[in-house]
């Protein structure tokens, strides 16, 4: 049963090795992930579920190089290793505090959850069973709301750490140009995240959430799903876009 839940964004920007310079524009967003994971940590749960993006649509926007082909949820084992040497940097995590699993040799997370690593390497997460869950962008809201379902069902009290980005639209600096549809998209996930409001999460756009360059559509419909007959809250901790791209952070608990 899923006992509470924390909402980040997934941007590699957030490890302050890759944002070099720049670091100092997202603390305040890495201030509210701490946050939202400690709320993770007060409900006490005895499994953590992170779940995050990890592949495109056939436009093939943000492709994971290592996300594999399949239009199911991808399982990443505890003990899964990440790098964002990728991003020019030599910082490396790993997925909770186990080893790498010999029988998968050369699996690594994708990007979305290797930010989700590092920020429970920032925060000593505590000792529980973790587990990662990638999902496709192109994955139908049907399909991330049963996938949320069996996620709640892994133990008696599940937490979720959500990874995902809003529109990448906002300005005519950001990643996908400026659409002017953006800013009312994001501010209706930025309402349906902080009132916990699960129907909207699941009614939301999958096409549209495509056209805006929104890592986070299926990852928040999966977590609708595991929140189905739940009494859980939601606040509200982070809403800006910097660079043009949409950050949110919430939680619920």
């Amino acid at each position: 049963m899923l006992v509470a839940a924390a909402v980040c964004p997934c941007p590699p920007l957030l490890v302050p090795e890759v944002a070099s310079g720049a670091a100092p524009e997202l603390d305040a967003a890495r201030a509210a992930c701490a946050t939202a994971l400690g709320v993770l940590a007060t409900a006490l749960p005895d499994r953590l579920v992170i779940v995050g993006p990890a592949g495109a649509s056939g436009d093939g926007a943000h492709l994971e190089a290592t996300a594999p082909r399949t239009e199911e949820p991808v399982s990443y084992p505890e003990g899964t290793p990440g790098s964002f040497r990728g991003f020019g940097v030599d910082v490396d995590v790993r997925l909770g505090c186990g080893e790498p699993d010999t029988r998968a040799p050369g699996a690594e997370l994708p990007s979305s959850l290797a930010v989700a690593a590092w920020l429970l390497d920032c925060t000593e997460w505590a000792d529980v069973p973790v587990e990662g869950i990638g999902v496709r962008q192109d994955l139908t809201a049907e399909r991330c709301v049963r996938a949320g379902r069996e996620a709640a069902a892994r133990s008696e009290r599940v937490a979720l750490l959500v990874m995902g980005d809003a529109s990448a639209c906002r300005t005519l600096k950001a990643p996908g140009y400026l659409d002017e549809r953006a800013a009312g998209f994001d501010a209706e996930v930025a309402r349906a995240l902080g009132a916990a409001d699960t129907a909207a999460l699941k009614a939301l756009d999958a096409g549209l959430a495509r056209e805006l360059k929104v890592s986070g559509r299926a990852p928040w419909q999966l977590l609708a799903g595991a929140a189905e007959g739940t009494d859980l809250s939601g606040s509200l901790l982070y809403d800006d876009a910097p660079y043009g791209v949409g950050y949110l952070v919430a939680t619920w608990s």
